[in-house]
């Protein structure tokens, strides 16, 4: 097979939680355990570090392997979904996997396919612990899926864990409370593993943590890290803040420009840095220099997308992979803090998210393009239109983002600004992204 065949043949043949849902959710690690074994385990031939939580584990991942490569580390990062391309997931060094690999991995293992039956995320995984193995990562960079318990990436014992934060989402999977969320989250913490929590949010939250780390034997360490918000600057495609030590006024990073420009970043930021803190302790040769260029150089360094990712100006337009109600709250609060004659929004969603609380954060008086992601979970731009109109948003019915965007642009004066969001796929949907 080609490695376009490949890739066709693993879509058609798997099932896939980004296009269908619940249906191809595959709970526990046994038929992870199987693929790695008969695999000869790769992914204990090397340390890892595992990153969970509801908002920003993408995002953190990123931020840690551009650390790292600038270290001077090889390092292999594993995160999903992809935007444009398959080979996006697994990376080394921010070079995207051979194509070469996948098809041979995948001719490799028919027989386990047809054997175990895996979910294209279990194969997918096994496939990044292989690929890093062949290519003698020093360190492999792992992001969670969803939840962590049950998670396919589970199947590691990681050298750190971090948790960035819990907030509601996949409820039907994980469970209908923040409690029940970071019961599934911190089922990443290992024995004797210790674990970073990016930022404290409620006791209620803490407590599972705090317990499931003693009964670990696994230290925990949250974020000891915060910005000062009266220093924050842009400076080009850049952001300036001065990083304190928790709970003093001790500055430990005087204007440290990081790349990453959501606002929502600076959390990530302080929980990045903890972890950093911790690599460090644990033997990893992290300096100051590599902290610096790595947070200021995570974008060309690892290849990540969509987050606060400035498409053009005049009009401005800004897209973002948040898409659920608490990243959205922050994309949607930093958007309308740019000045603007007119806020456009090109929103779209999948269809097993209530998005009634969603579309209350949108501000009434925008001006609304209503589309739908290409793939099977989308939710009917028609029902959208309906369910936006009973809130009050107005605003036209479009095929695709792509055409909407073209729509909310030719509609635009220079001074006027655009969000393209609401989902992953709909930003993965942008042909100039």
């Amino acid at each position: 097979m080609s490695y376009q065949e490949t890739i066709d043949f693993l879509y058609s043949r798997l099932p896939v939680f980004h296009h269908i849902g619940a249906r191809a959710f595959k709970p526990g690690l046994y038929t992870t355990i199987e693929l790695c074994e008969s695999l000869g385990n790769p992914q204990n031939s090397y340390p890892s570090i595992h990153i969970g939580g509801t908002n920003g584990k993408g995002s953190s991942s990123h931020m840690l392997a551009s650390i790292l490569q600038h270290a001077g580390y090889r390092v292999g990062l594993y995160t999903s979904p992809h935007l444009k391309s398959f080979t996006e997931r697994i990376k080394v060094d921010g070079k995207e996997i051979d194509e070469d690999f996948v098809v041979e991995f995948v001719r490799d293992n028919l027989s386990n396919i047809d054997r175990l039956e895996p979910s294209f995320f279990e194969l997918t995984v096994a496939m990044a612990f292989s690929y890093f193995g062949s290519c003698q990562v020093d360190v492999a960079v792992v992001e969670v899926g969803m939840g962590g318990r049950l998670d396919s990436t589970n199947i590691i014992t990681p050298v750190l864990s971090l948790i960035t934060n819990v907030s509601f989402d996949h409820t039907q999977f994980l469970g209908d409370t923040l409690a029940k969320i970071a019961s599934e989250k911190a089922g990443i913490i290992k024995e004797d593993v210790p674990i970073v929590i990016s930022e404290f949010q409620n006791d209620d939250i803490s407590k599972v943590f705090n317990a499931r780390a003693a009964n670990s034997n696994s230290e925990i360490f949250y974020g000891s890290f915060r910005y000062e918000a009266r220093d924050v600057g842009i400076d080009g495609m850049k952001r300036t803040v001065n990083v304190l030590e928790g709970g003093t006024q001790n500055v430990v990073f005087h204007h440290l420009k990081l790349d990453l420009m959501g606002t929502y970043q600076l959390r990530n930021v302080c929980g990045v840095l903890t972890a950093a803190e911790q690599l460090c302790r644990i033997g990893f040769n992290l300096t100051e220099n590599s902290i610096r260029s790595g947070l200021g150089d995570v974008v060309a360094s690892t290849g990540l997308k969509g987050r606060w990712q400035k498409l053009s100006d005049k009009p401005q337009v800004y897209c973002d992979t948040a898409h659920n109600f608490a990243g959205l709250c922050e994309t949607i609060r930093q958007f309308e803090t740019i000045a603007s004659s007119q806020m456009r929004f090109v929103i779209g969603f999948v269809a097993d998210k209530d998005i009634s609380a969603i579309l209350e954060l949108f501000p009434a008086n925008g001006a609304f393009y209503f589309c739908q992601p290409s793939n099977l979970r989308a939710l009917n731009v028609a029902e959208l239109h309906r369910i936006a109109t009973e809130k009050k948003l107005n605003g036209f019915v479009f095929a695709d983002v792509n055409e909407a965007l073209t729509a909310a642009i030719s509609d635009s004066g220079e001074k006027d600004t655009i969000y393209v969001g609401g989902s992953t796929f709909v930003v993965a949907d942008l042909d100039h992204l």
